[in-house]
């Protein structure tokens, strides 16, 4: 098994929001950090910006124009001027329809390249973090933040900025024309407007903690569906019989979910319902006030209609940025989310000046090299030996020895605490990650085969492999007759994570794997463990090809395995406590002679 039981010192873990969450700070640095994303589309963002001016420009031409026909064109009975106006206001829609529909599209053309870029980002940070990550953090985690955390930032341009600029617009260019066209009833229309703003940001908090909560929810929920729902997790769920007890966590979790969704929707609509009140005592006002002044001869029917029309084209902006606070708060708690995946260190980097590892003189030396996966626990405690180039190294011990670590630590899946590993005298952490891990082949007891056709996961070693290449690989891993048996030969698809297949085919076609890799350091990982008698035949020839000329370490718990290996180390709870070759260790009488009579007096009896 791959990757350790805790965290260890680089404080990954579950990140879960609760009530003791800090609340996202709306800093300067925030914002310009957000607005990073925005500066490639900064043109298209402009021009959308120009189109919400001139439409909101052209919003204030309806209620003029009423105003005319009410007090010229109709009590004059001008029906060539009524044409006119007519039609200039139905231009003037037509044209901001016009201009929506072009606005539309920039804003799905902004936001979804934000979304496309992010994802990008996302992907590439996660590729960089280091084992240690994933095996603490939640799979459904994972899923969720690069999915609907990352996806939800589409609505935050559409949404919120454009929404913000749209209606601030609308809002300052429908006060001043309210202003010009009659100061007294414009002051007592505009002395409404702060009834809407001040309950604003208790309405946002509210929403904010909902949110969050509902976000976490959904964490839970997809974190259920890829461990039951995996190919693993299924098997796992039949054997025990564990499908109802999964199904009622899932209905709950589900359950919580839904019910908080539409909590979040339906927060704020009471608040919502009352500003809708205040929205009609503005045009009550008026038409009161607006009749004195008719009554005094101050003002016309015509103005009185059009400055109704104009202020509830000023209080729709208002009721608008008012639930805005809302959504800004909701939008810069899904950044929160997604760039504290951004601020989690890779650790695990090339270093400046970093040179490419050659695939010459690769002895393998441990020096005093000290890990652990958690801070209290140590799994490898001053650790050295000499992998001489060439030649097999074997390590033998019992479970939580430390071998898999060891195999772990070479190609840098991990950092040791403290210590040195130098292949061909060079300290590992002085290569470049991509030219270590190119010259090491690496097969697992577990190995893992994508959804996919065998050919296509022999590619994955080398893309530009040709099929004469591949044939040659997979007939060194005796498995070539076997795929030509297949109705589909080679593009046979092999199932999520190879089910199609047995564990001995998946192991042989995994060899063919690091085959067409042809690395110069090759580590085997219980290959052979929990086979067959036939199929352990098989991979154990196939290993022999495999290691031909290769630096090797060899994990084995089948003794029979390993006892031709030029190097064996023993270990124990983290340390080195035997090594030499199979006979010398023998006579030694110690650990590795106990594994070994245990092992084959146990084969013995059977």
């Amino acid at each position: 098994m791959v990757g350790g039981p805790g965290m260890g010192g680089h404080g990954f873990g579950r990140m879960r929001f609760d009530e003791n969450t800090q609340k996202p700070n709306i800093s300067k640095a925030l914002l310009k950090r957000i607005s990073k994303y925005f500066i490639p589309y900064w043109k298209q963002t402009l021009f959308v910006m120009f189109i919400l001016l001139f439409t909101s420009l052209l919003g204030i031409l309806p209620p003029i124009i009423i105003q005319q026909i009410v007090d010229k064109a109709l009590p004059n009975k001008d029906l060539n001027l009524l044409i006119m106006l007519v039609v200039a206001s139905l231009s003037t829609t037509v044209i901001s329809g016009l201009l929506g529909v072009w606005q539309n599209y920039l804003n799905s053309y902004i936001s979804q390249n934000i979304v496309f870029d992010m994802k990008n980002q996302m992907y590439k940070h996660l590729q960089r973090m280091p084992l240690q990550f994933f095996s603490s953090v939640k799979q459904g985690e994972v899923i969720t933040r690069m999915t609907s955390d990352i996806s939800g930032v589409q609505g935050v341009f559409s949404s919120t900025i454009v929404n913000f600029a749209s209606n601030f617009f609308v809002l300052v260019s429908t006060a001043v024309t309210l202003l010009v066209f009659n100061w007294k009833l414009g002051i007592l229309g505009l002395i409404i407007v702060p009834l809407f703003i001040f309950p604003t940001r208790k309405m946002g908090n509210v929403r904010w903690n909902i949110s969050k909560q509902t976000q976490e929810k959904m964490s839970e929920q997809n974190n259920i569906i890829q461990e039951t729902l995996s190919i693993s997790g299924y098997l796992l769920m039949k054997l025990f019989t564990r499908e109802e007890k999964e199904f009622t966590s899932f209905k709950t979790i589900n359950a919580e979910s839904t019910s908080l969704q539409i909590k979040e929707s339906m927060a704020g609509r009471w608040f919502m319902m009352i500003l809708t009140t205040f929205t009609s005592i503005g045009p009550m006002l008026i038409y009161l006030y607006g009749g004195y002044l008719f009554i005094q001869g101050e003002i016309t029917v015509g103005a009185i209609i059009g400055f109704v029309a104009l202020l509830n084209r000023l209080y729709g902006p208002v009721g608008q940025l008012t639930n805005l606070y809302v959504n800004i708060k909701s939008s810069i708690a899904l950044f929160d989310r997604i760039f504290e995946y951004f601020d989690m260190d890779q650790v695990i980097v090339d270093p400046v000046n970093a040179c490419k590892m050659n695939n010459s003189n690769l002895d393998i030396e441990f020096k005093d090299v000290s890990f652990s996966y958690q801070a209290d626990k140590s799994a490898l405690h001053n650790v050295s030996f000499l992998a001489s180039s060439g030649t097999m190294t074997a390590l033998v011990g019992p479970s939580g020895a430390g071998k898999t670590t060891i195999t772990n630590l070479i190609p840098r899946l991990y950092d040791l605490n403290s210590g040195t590993i130098k292949i061909g005298g060079i300290d590992i952490r002085d290569f470049t990650l991509e030219s270590l891990r190119s010259q090491i082949g690496l097969v697992t007891q577990d190995s893992y085969l994508f959804n996919g056709t065998i050919k296509e996961n022999l590619l994955y070693a080398k893309n530009e492999a040709t099929d004469q290449e591949i044939i040659e690989a997979c007939k060194a891993a005796y498995i070539h007759d076997f795929i030509m048996k297949l109705p589909e030969g080679y593009d046979t698809v092999v199932g999520n994570r190879g089910i199609k297949l047995s564990g001995g085919e998946k192991q042989r076609i995994s060899i063919a794997r690091v085959l067409l890799k042809d690395p110069a350091i090759i580590i085997l990982d219980e290959a052979t463990s929990s086979l067959d008698t036939v199929s352990e035949y098989y991979i154990q020839s196939a290993i022999q090809v495999l290691l031909k000329n290769k630096t090797s370490i060899v994990i084995a718990h089948r003794l029979s395995t390993i006892m031709a290996a030029d190097h064996i180390i023993v270990l124990q709870n983290g340390q080195i406590v035997e090594e030499g070759e199979h006979e010398q260790l023998l006579i030694e009488n110690g650990l590795y002679r106990d594994l070994y009579n245990k092992q084959f007096e146990r084969k013995a009896s059977v």
